[in-house]
């Protein structure tokens, strides 16, 4: 199936929901809540997969212990985990500097949305690059996407460049499905919560544009480490309080998306 034409959408007809995870600035772990948030929902019963669209700095690979790909011995997508998983980072060295104008860019994300064979999903989660650039519009443009998730910290400064995601979204049309507030607190050993970034601006953020707040996912450091060692925290220790966030922020999906999308979604309002 080739890229679809400016102005049109692609087919995705075995995928029941397609999810982008989004963020205004880099640096929130957004990359570590889409590849968690997609395990949990497969711990859940449900069919998943996770594609890439960060093109200059994929980190699927990395998070899921895979690295560069021989096509003609491997299908795409990747099966890993039980997801189905598609990423540049598949098809480029890791030292090899991707160096693309936006047409381009734009391109290979059509590609990944349009030749790539998903098959029957219940959600599609697509890791999106920090900002609002062409990897964004190319899919809110191209993709038949249920709505986003955006994924900020409690600080402040996070939330001024996660309205700028939440504006992109709403002049594109793409619904906000709600907000994820990542590395919110921090459980200490004698179980006393510290909040290094500031507390509850996730919650501010959602009452501002009247999307739910879905949930916080607490810091700590095994979060990283697992990821670096290419199984997230979410398979890895299930059991750990990172991983029941994660499972309770599906459950919470599972429970509220299928509402919302059969309601209509409520227009974001920025004022």
């Amino acid at each position: 199936m080739p890229p679809p034409m400016p102005g049109q959408k692609l087919e995705l007809p075995g995928v029941k929901y397609i999810i982008a995870v989004a963020s205004g600035k880099g640096g929130v772990g957004k990359s570590t809540v889409a590849a968690n948030l997609a395990l949990a929902l497969h711990m859940h019963g449900q069919r998943v997969g996770l594609m890439d669209a960060d093109i200059y700095g994929p980190s699927v690979p990395m998070m899921f212990g895979l690295g560069l790909v021989d096509q003609t011995k491997t299908p795409f997508p990747i099966e890993k985990f039980g997801l189905s998983l598609m990423s540049m980072g598949f098809l480029v060295d890791p030292n090899q500097a991707i160096i693309w104008r936006g047409p381009k860019v734009a391109q290979a994300v059509g590609s990944f949305l349009g030749q790539i064979n998903w098959g029957e999903l219940d959600f599609l989660i697509i890791d999106l690059p920090p900002g609002t650039g062409d990897a964004q519009l190319t899919l809110s443009q191209a993709a038949p996407l249920t709505g986003a998730l955006i994924v900020t910290q409690p600080a402040e400064v996070s939330l001024i460049d996660a309205r700028k995601g939440v504006r992109m979204f709403e002049e594109v049309r793409v619904p906000i499905l709600g907000i994820i507030e990542n590395m919110s607190y921090l459980v200490a050993t004698d179980g006393s919560k510290h909040t290094p970034f500031g507390s509850g601006g996730g919650k501010k953020l959602a009452s501002e544009i009247g999307v739910p707040f879905l949930g916080e996912i607490p810091i700590d450091q095994m979060v990283s480490t697992c990821g670096d060692s290419g199984e997230p925290i979410v398979r890895k220790h299930p059991e750990h309080a990172v991983s029941k966030a994660y499972t309770e922020l599906a459950a919470t999906m599972l429970r509220e998306v299928p509402k919302l999308t059969a309601a209509g979604l409520p227009a974001v309002d920025l004022g």
